[in-house]
């Protein structure tokens, strides 16, 4: 009986086990990665390889909008596991015009060997990894999480690991969420309090800003809910933060809405004057997936001590190429 295709939609289709494989397998991969990309040198003549496990397979990349952190991280991490990365624009394909779905996901399946995109899983033969959807966006949060635990330390924890194949011992968090309840924030939900965190979300009160019903059946059907604090105060939201995390507030598509959006969210701009007034941890840090707008965070905290913003965006690489890696390279997580 031939394997069970592994796919990835959103992290709550993950088990805590296989969450934490995921980020250990990227943190690996990245210590291992690193020393080979900097200038060539006799001492790094002598490193590992990288294992080639997309050597001869092409991995089919289905983007319906502009990317930056999204498409190069795939592109990259696709070459550095020796396989190929083929880029499908809107304009290159016939999906969504004279193709359906399924049949346009049954002839990448016949000719490439995984495929990163939005929702197309249902009847592919290879593994398709979301990419980010609507309702979710998995590879998003496992870099948000390896960042965390990369940076430990700022919270109170090691700064040493235990081993090569280990990451940074993290303590529970309370984490703020500030902003339009997205994808991001979903996939945080489903996510973070099975890791032992506490999520604490600040949204606008109208029903347009609230939690989808499909997204709050994951969590309470994986016992989320009774680590979320929900409100419609910025204030309350980041009290005790140790972590806060915003998105954009205009998503691509929604640009009729913006001054409609930019009303709603007055006062959820990120600032250091409303996480101390709101009663954040003193030492808090900051987390945008980007591209950000100053109307979401002030510069003093964009750009500051506080924000973990660039690591977190480098992170994409790496949990992508780790999810390649496990799922299209090896068929497991």
């Amino acid at each position: 009986m031939p394997p069970k295709v592994p796919h990835l939609m959103s992290l709550a289709d993950l088990s805590v086990g296989q969450i934490n494989r995921a980020l250990t397998h990227s943190a690996a991969l990245k210590r291992a990665s690193k020393p080979l990309l900097g200038p060539y040198t006799p001492s790094t003549r002598s490193l590992p390889p990288i294992e080639q496990t997309l050597a001869n397979k092409t991995v089919a990349l289905l983007f319906s909008k502009r990317s930056t952190r999204t498409r190069v991280a795939a592109e990259t991490s696709t070459v550095l596991l020796g396989g190929r990365a083929l880029f499908l624009g809107r304009e290159d394909i016939q999906l969504g015009v004279n193709e359906s779905a399924r049949d346009t996901i049954n002839v990448l399946g016949g000719m490439c060997q995984g495929v990163f995109a939005r929702e197309l899983a249902a009847h592919s033969p290879v593994p398709v990894i979301n990419a980010l959807s609507s309702l979710w966006h998995p590879t998003q949060i496992l870099a948000d999480i390896l960042t965390l635990h990369e940076h430990a330390h700022l919270f109170g924890g090691s700064s040493k690991l235990k081993s090569d194949s280990d990451l940074l011992s993290l303590r529970p968090l309370t984490v703020t969420w500030l902003g339009d309840s997205s994808n991001v924030l979903h996939d945080i939900l489903v996510t973070l309090p099975r890791l032992g965190h506490q999520v604490r979300v600040g949204t606008p009160p109208q029903q347009a800003y609230q939690c989808p019903k499909p997204v709050w059946d994951r969590v309470k059907e994986l016992g989320c809910e009774k680590n979320i604090f929900w409100t419609d105060n910025p204030y309350e939201a980041v009290k005790g933060a140790d972590v806060v995390v915003t998105d954009t507030w205009i998503s691509m598509g929604q640009e009729a809405e913006k001054a409609q959006r930019l009303k709603d969210f007055q006062g959820y701009q990120v600032t250091e004057k409303l996480c101390k007034e709101g009663g954040a941890n003193p030492d808090w840090k900051f987390l945008h997936c980007l591209p950000r707008k100053s109307n979401e965070v002030d510069d003093e905290v964009f750009y500051g001590s506080r924000s973990l913003v660039f690591p977190e965006a480098e992170n994409r690489k790496w949990t992508i190429m780790g999810l390649f890696d496990m799922l299209i390279g090896r068929w497991t997580i």
